[in-house]
């Protein structure tokens, strides 16, 4: 028998409901375990100790009366603190937010506390969530459970590391360019990127990324993802399976980790051996024009965020404006000068390029039902590293490992990360990519995948994940 640590949401939930455990004893495991791999992993940035057993022993009083509030009542689960959690602190991994407290749940986090899921605590995440490692001048960096001298990506690092490690089956975490998708990957485990809208926001801080950036979740079980999305949506998200698939190897020649390349092109000969239509591309621009400018965005939204930052309530009662900058990191800090230097033309030429990209993408949905890549170009780097210099042995930029994910938040599709496999030590996977409002028959389709190629999984052991 699994350890309560280990069990997916599903199983949890069933074991309640028949009485061989309660959410007390699965918190409490998940808490313990919390304890023995946080040295080793730097997941969190707060454990909500006491409130999460507080909140199990509620939940053991609903399954027993009958009443749970929903089919997740009871299950543990993290949030990226850059979501509002009441009466805990959001830091969005800087130091210019030192000590705030919000009042209320940040939407996401209200329909989720709603159902009854237990909040175990505020996962690590870069500084305003904006580089694809997970590290700040608070503390970390995050690392991989798989092998702690690397990373586990970000910008939902801290949530990927704890889900990998048992430190709860889910993450509720944010996607502005990738940070659910990879993270995911990089850690073996599930994360979906909804449809742009499709989860509501609201009662949070400042929307940097605009609509871009959206709520949603990491897990080890894609039947625990899915449950969890329809919480946060408010609605079921059935769907199809559709018939059709692109498999895109890569994006205009960019390198992938040779190890990664396999991984997928085995991905999509078993979509064509489960007769699936699968087509390959070769070759595909469509992403180019977004990923040369993505950055552009992240700077911009800094700029208008920190052009008079005492209208926020997050810096309304703290230091003046040179203070709360001095407080921030070297990225931060260069990443606002660039947003400040920028002419409103850069920006704009941006916003064209995701107008035109939309466009070509309705052109391929009108052909294919789902897109598929890999989730990420690169296997993980060492934790210290904002980027790996390299891939496949060609030089790459800070965003080399990142080329297949940013066309998703531009266009608002939604994406789906699965676990495949392992390159050696470390995991890997695949990305789905969905017309935009499929969230549904993305699901299904990476449910038929899952059915037919189950992931092997690894568990790290205290004190023993680093291979290095």
């Amino acid at each position: 028998m699994s350890e309560l640590w280990q069990k997916s949401a599903a199983e949890l939930t069933a074991g309640y409901g028949r009485g061989d455990f309660t959410p007390s004893e699965a918190v409490g495991a998940c808490l313990d375990r919390l304890r023995a791999m946080e040295p080793h992993i730097a997941a969190f940035l707060e454990v909500f100790d006491d409130d999460a057993r507080r909140d199990a022993v509620a939940s053991g009083e609903r399954w027993r009366a009958g009443c749970p509030k929903s089919p997740l009542d009871g299950v543990p689960i993290s949030v990226k603190d850059n979501l509002h959690v009441a009466g805990h602190t959001t830091t969005w991994g800087s130091r210019t937010l030192r000590g705030f407290r919000p009042a209320a749940d940040e939407l996401p986090v209200a329909r989720a506390r709603a159902a009854g899921l237990i909040f175990l605590g505020k996962t690590n995440l870069p500084e305003f969530a904006m580089r694809g490692v997970t590290a700040n001048t608070l503390g970390g960096p995050s690392r991989n459970p798989h092998d702690t001298t690397l990373t586990p990506g970000g910008s939902t690092g801290g949530g990927a590391a704890a889900v990998a490690a048992g430190v709860g089956p889910l993450a509720l975490g944010t996607d502005g360019g990738g940070s659910i998708r990879r993270p995911a990957s990089h850690c073996g485990l599930v994360g979906f990127k909804p449809s742009a809208g499709r989860v509501p926001r609201g009662g949070g801080l400042p929307e940097m990324f605009g609509a871009h950036e959206v709520a949603g979740v990491i897990g080890r079980d894609l039947d625990d993802v899915g449950a969890t999305l329809e919480i946060l949506c408010g609605a079921p998200l059935a769907g199809t399976a559709g018939p059709r698939l692109l498999h895109v190897p890569t994006f205009s020649g960019a390198p992938v980790d040779p190890g990664i390349a396999a991984e997928v092109r085995r991905a999509a000969e078993a979509f064509a051996g489960l007769g699936f239509a699968v087509d390959e591309a070769a070759d595909f621009d469509l992403a180019d024009a977004i990923n040369a400018g993505w950055t552009t965005l992240f700077d911009a939204g800094l700029a208008w965020m920190f052009a008079d930052p005492k209208r926020w309530p997050e810096w309304r009662d703290g230091p003046d404006p040179a203070e709360i900058e001095g407080r921030m990191g070297e990225p931060a800090r260069e990443s606002l000068a660039r947003g400040r230097a920028m002419s409103a033309a850069a920006l704009f030429e941006l916003l064209h390029a995701v107008d035109v990209a939309k466009g070509r993408l309705a052109a391929v949905f009108e052909r294919y039902d789902a897109i598929l890549t890999p989730a990420t170009a690169a296997l993980p780097w060492p934790a210290a590293e904002n980027h790996p210099a390299t891939i496949a042995g060609r030089p790459v930029g800070p965003r080399g490992h990142a080329v297949f994910t940013a066309i998703g938040n531009a266009a608002g599709l939604p994406g789906l990360a699965l676990p495949t496999g392992w390159v050696g030590d470390l995991p890997t996977g695949i990305q789905l990519l969905g017309r935009p409002g499929g969230d549904g028959d993305l699901l299904a389709l990476g449910r038929v995948f899952a059915a037919a190629r189950p992931f092997d999984r690894r568990w790290p052991l205290p004190g023993e994940a680093s291979r290095g």
